[in-house]
């Protein structure tokens, strides 16, 4: 009889646990962020600052994203100040309990200002394509590929993980890689403190 008891609430107990373990697309999140831009015939560098990020999910298949990110260098005693705007709307379909896979597009704004020179701007758009999957309560993770338009012309790939403290509070880290236009290849990451709701 207790065998059975115990089985009984171990079944019971597997829908909370699937459940648990579903992607959520509601969250705010804030962390360190650095790029590293390498221009060809050029050089590279290293631009440090933070980004926020935040997605409200709409319905059971869309979300609602957006993020800010500025970062800086004066490594060669100018101050360049890069930051990028993004906002777009996301579909999510799922392939199972714990995987999603998704399809993005948004606005993209890219603004460098070089201290005594001037500024440049770019605007365009993103289209990311990838998989999101919640291993289980405590991990996720997830992949995309990008393709941007508009003033850029570049791909780039992205992997990224959660580690969830609970169901609230995780720790997020990212690296993206890819062309930000011809010539200029740019590589970022991403560690940050990310609230679901």
């Amino acid at each position: 009889m207790k065998k059975q008891l115990v089985l009984a609430f171990a079944l019971a107990a597997l829908p909370l646990t699937a459940f648990a373990a579903e992607p959520g697309y509601t969250y705010l999140e804030a962390g360190y962020a650095r790029l590293n831009i390498d221009v060809d015939d050029v050089g590279d560098a290293d631009f440090d600052g933070f980004q926020v990020r935040g997605s409200v999910e709409a319905g059971k298949d869309f979300h609602f994203f957006g993020s800010y990110g500025s970062a800086t260098n004066d490594d060669a005693g100018i101050d360049l100040d890069f930051s990028e705007l993004q906002l777009g709307v996301g579909y999510h379909y799922p392939l199972s309990d714990s995987t999603d896979v998704l399809a993005e597009i948004g606005y993209l704004r890219q603004e460098l200002d070089v201290d005594e020179f001037g500024d440049a701007d770019a605007d365009g758009y993103r289209a990311s394509v990838g998989f999101r999957s919640a291993f289980n309560e405590n991990f996720e993770g997830y992949v995309k590929g990008s393709y941007s338009g508009g003033d850029f012309d570049g791909f780039s790939a992205l992997v990224g993980a959660q580690v969830k403290f609970n169901p609230t509070w995780g720790l997020v880290g990212e690296l993206e890689a890819g062309e930000m236009g011809e010539g200029v290849d740019a590589t970022k990451y991403l560690i940050g403190v990310r609230a679901s709701f």
